[in-house]
């Protein structure tokens, strides 16, 4: 969007504030499995009963909307739960995440997801806005296991030519981290473990020369 356009319509935006969804879902060992031979975990097969490792509940609750329904960047169109941004590009730009309870192996869980915050800003390319999901699964008890929120950016691409932006501001250092650095076959199985369709991650042509990344 150029800085002539019209500004962005956050208060039709704003309407989307508490939208809610609700989704069940069995933590499958299976799928957990593919998991471990995706990022080489060491250690004995999964089991049913074996704890969930942490953030592997991105692997459950997955959409799965019909081709016709994404978007150009694989991603589903807009509208429905999430609000209907008016921006081409969609990522994730980070998150929280705060685990309460285990979560095991061949549990029925239920999530709740809320649209719980929506701020437009501008950038130096342009219009961005910032959309935040809260996640709240419980297990097969009822009990809260995890809680999570996710901010989403949604924004133009740059225009052709232009270097990606750095950071705004530094990242803030871990107390803990862990390198890894993924190879195109790890990424690729990883969106399909997760459906995620996003182009960036495999299509290379799309992620230089539409929304403007130095590769995959």
């Amino acid at each position: 969007m150029a800085p002539t356009d019209p500004p962005l319509d956050t208060e039709a935006l704003r309407a989307w504030l508490g939208r809610q969804e609700d989704d069940e879902d069995t933590l499958a060992v299976r799928h957990a499995r593919l998991m471990a031979a995706t990022v080489a975990r060491e250690g004995p097969a999964l089991c049913g009963g074996d704890a969930l490792p942490p953030l592997w509940h991105w692997l459950y609750f997955l959409a799965a909307q019909p081709a016709g329904q994404l978007g150009r960047d694989g991603h589903p169109a807009r509208g429905g739960f999430l609000p209907p941004v008016p921006l081409s590009n969609r990522m994730w730009a980070g998150g929280r995440v705060r685990f309460v309870d285990r979560l095991r192996l061949g549990d029925a869980v239920r999530r709740r997801s809320t649209i719980s915050a929506i701020e437009a800003k501008r950038g130096r390319s342009g219009d961005l806005v910032f959309v935040t999901v809260t996640h709240e699964l419980h297990g097969p008890g009822g009990a809260l296991a995890l809680h999570e929120e996710q901010d989403l950016v949604y924004r133009d691409p740059p225009p052709p030519g232009t270097a990606p932006a750095a950071p705004a501001a530094p990242m803030p250092q871990p107390e803990h981290s862990q390198p890894w650095l993924p190879d195109s076959t790890q990424l690729f199985r990883y969106s399909a473990l997760t459906f995620n369709g996003h182009r960036i991650h495999y299509d290379a042509d799309y992620a230089r020369e539409v929304e403007g990344y130095a590769g995959l």
